[in-house]
């Protein structure tokens, strides 16, 4: 079995490395704030930084990685978005390199004029509003309704978004039937009657990294056929195609995120003094240190298998499933690590950690999308396959 990455991937992972090294982690204390309250905080990188840093990503044969060439894209491969993606997670930076929502590949060949290359190359924000206000995250129990009256598709109902508001955007929303058969998407095109979205505003002060969910209201939004995205019916399977992928390169993530922990966690270490010691001679603080690298090194064999394999089309749903549980065990238990080493939780505003934290829990899947991983192996495992 072969361990060592190819020339190209070398070179791939060093270009990226040294983007985020070099351009990106400089920036953090701009998101960060530098003011003792920190007023100066921000949510985004100003409009001019990051436009000069998406030409950077161009220049350098990285914008669009992980979106398939059919579809304008770079289509490097599931290896190389791993480490890609596992590099750009080490940084507080909400930055990315143009990745789009695998449930508009399913476009037809109009709706990708209209929907999925204006998304692409920027000039239209897709607004993903599968979750429903009031804590309602399950898609099969949603309360969004509508209703078909002759050739129109009547919308009614609230849906919340965690996309980047923009001047020109479009709404991605699963919605039930009212007279039953199933769950359909709906592309609702911003200047749509009856179509309003509220909130999202921007933060500052310690409250900028908490980002405040759009409000899309539909009342009486009538919608045609040319709106329908697949098959009525059929949302759930919408992008499934790619579903394995991304689970993989989400998992590349949660090991990016963890190492950048590791990082801050060994500064901490070393700098830290208690009872006139520094903590990294403590043999608990040792302990979670080796810890927190032997949760990566494992995660990293994890994925880069799964992603190795997927390249070659030999991936299982079952090893996917394998590769999402651990992924967030690595997050879970390197976070708990990191809390020791901290003596208690490393939330203290305007430091990277915070920050570090905060995108550990938010890549962390919940614990109901945890459990039907787990039936997912246990499947194949009753069925004889070899895990």
């Amino acid at each position: 079995m072969e361990f060592e990455l190819s020339e190209e991937l070398k070179m791939i992972q060093s270009l990226t490395r040294d983007f985020v090294n070099e351009q990106l982690k400089p920036l953090e204390r701009d998101i960060l704030g530098r003011a003792a309250d920190l007023s100066d905080s921000r949510t985004y990188l100003p409009s001019e930084i990051e436009e000069k840093l998406i030409k950077m990503a161009i220049d350098m044969g990285l914008w669009g990685a992980s979106i398939p060439e059919e579809f304008g894209g770079g289509d490097l491969g599931v290896l190389a978005n791993c480490l890609i993606e596992e590099e750009l997670a080490q940084t507080v930076i909400p930055f990315n390199l143009g990745n789009v929502t695998p449930i508009l590949f399913d476009c037809n060949t109009e709706q990708r004029k209209k929907y999925l290359l204006p998304v692409i190359n920027r000039q239209k924000q897709a607004y993903l509003a599968l979750m429903e206000p009031g804590g309602n995250t399950e898609l099969s129990s949603m309360k969004m309704k509508f209703v078909k009256k002759n050739d129109c598709y009547v919308l009614n109902g609230k849906k919340i978004s965690f996309s980047r508001t923009s001047e020109d955007y479009f709404a991605i929303v699963f919605a039930a039937a009212e007279e039953g058969g199933g769950v359909s998407c709906l592309l609702v095109d911003k200047n749509t009657p009856g179509f309003t979205v509220t909130g999202g505003q921007e933060k500052t002060g310690w409250q900028s990294q908490i980002k405040e969910p759009l409000l899309l209201n539909f009342e009486n939004c009538h919608l045609t056929a040319e709106n329908v995205l697949g098959d009525k019916g059929k949302a759930f399977s919408l992008g499934k195609k790619w579903l394995p992928v991304r689970r993989i390169i989400r998992a590349a993530r949660c090991i990016g995120v963890a190492r950048r922990l590791l990082e801050e966690s060994t500064i901490r270490a070393e700098s830290w003094e208690s009872f006139g010691q520094v903590i990294s001679q403590r043999v608990s603080v040792e302990a979670a240190l080796a810890d927190i690298a032997m949760f990566i090194h494992a995660g990293q064999l994890m994925t880069y298998e799964a992603a190795w394999k997927a390249d070659n089309g030999e991936i299982k749903p079952s090893e996917t499933a394998l590769l999402k549980l651990f992924s967030n065990q690595v997050l879970r238990s390197v976070s708990d690590q990191v809390a020791h080493i901290y003596n208690g939780p490393p939330y203290i505003a305007g430091l990277p950690i915070e920050q570090l934290c905060r995108q550990a829990l938010a890549t962390s899947s919940t614990d109901f999308a945890l459990e039907l991983q787990r039936n997912i192996i246990v499947k194949d495992i009753l069925k004889g396959v070899k895990i």
